[in-house]
């Protein structure tokens, strides 16, 4: 028998046959498959300098905030599912200005992260978010910052994160690379490459050392030119499950003007690496995230 956790999640579960056990307060999903991806996001964001500059550096901007404050609207009293959670960005970022949850549950593979996340107010899971362990609808709000991308399934990660929502729900995704932007060829794809050792030499967040650059490139399965995700994974997925899906593509670089559709400029050398390659780069098809806010009606 399982102990308790600090909130009880098991009212929350598919079925306990699907946990193996609970360590500090984290519920241990069963992973069916430890890919090598999964493998990297739990080292990767367990290493505790490295998840810390992560933490600390990224996701935590004030345009970023302004952004999903407006897409989230007010999540008081609500039940909150945070897919790929990591460290706990999000929360810490929207915790002062989005209001306070009823429940916070944060999903990731990595303990370590989920070690941090839990000090700021999740209640963790360990699982792989495609496989997750969560009973359908049992959530107001299902966010997934960052997360697409780290993804083995990008189809089967965003199907899984959308059967969380109750219907008249939110399901809100962002910051995955939009692979038409990292279409980069000849010229453009080799100025791509060529800033991985700059970001080394600076210290870059996530770029500190050459061994950590490895491990966080590792993460970033679908983070590569020529992939990452598209109008059609979106539509494609959620609306025959009841989600009506609403696409913003941005730069990063504005904040809930992009809900209004300013996408802003891309960050210089990103432009010139796109402009070598033969890429509008002041289309929307050239923007480097798609942000999705869906809502479900059925």
């Amino acid at each position: 028998m399982l102990k308790q956790s600090p909130v009880n999640l098991h009212q929350y579960l598919i079925s306990e046959d699907r946990i193996d056990a609970e360590d500090e307060g984290i519920l241990i999903g069963k992973i069916p498959v430890l890919t090598s991806a999964i493998r990297a996001n739990s080292y990767y964001f367990g290493h505790p300098e490295w998840a810390n500059n992560y933490f600390t550096n990224c996701h935590r901007d004030e345009k970023f905030v302004n952004l999903w404050q407006a897409a989230v609207g007010n999540w008081h009293g609500k039940i909150v599912v945070d897919v790929g959670c990591g460290p706990g960005n999000l929360y810490a970022a929207l915790k002062d200005v989005c209001g306070e949850p009823r429940l916070l549950i944060g999903v990731d593979v990595s303990f370590g992260a989920l070690k941090m996340a839990q000090k700021i107010g999740y209640t963790p899971i360990l699982s792989d978010g495609q496989h997750l362990p969560l009973i359908s609808g049992c959530a107001d709000i299902v966010i997934a910052n960052a997360y697409l991308h780290h993804c083995d399934n990008m189809a089967q990660a965003l199907t899984e994160a959308a059967r969380l929502v109750r219907p008249g729900g939110l399901l809100i995704t962002d910051h995955d690379p939009q692979r038409s932007a990292m279409q980069l060829r000849g010229l453009g794809f080799l100025l791509w490459q060529a800033r991985l050792p700059v970001y080394c030499l600076m210290k870059r967040g996530g770029h500190s050392t050459a061994e950590e650059q490895f491990w966080s490139l590792a993460t970033e399965v679908h983070h590569k030119p020529g992939d990452g995700v598209t109008p059609e994974l979106y539509h494609q997925t959620l609306e025959p499950l009841g989600f009506q899906v609403k696409l913003y593509p941005h730069n990063h670089t504005v904040g809930e003007e992009v809900l209004q559709g300013n996408y802003g400029r891309a960050f210089h050398k990103f432009r010139i690496a796109q402009l070598l390659s033969g890429i509008n780069s002041n289309s929307p098809q050239a923007a480097l995230s798609l942000m999705c806010v869906a809502t479900r009606h059925t």
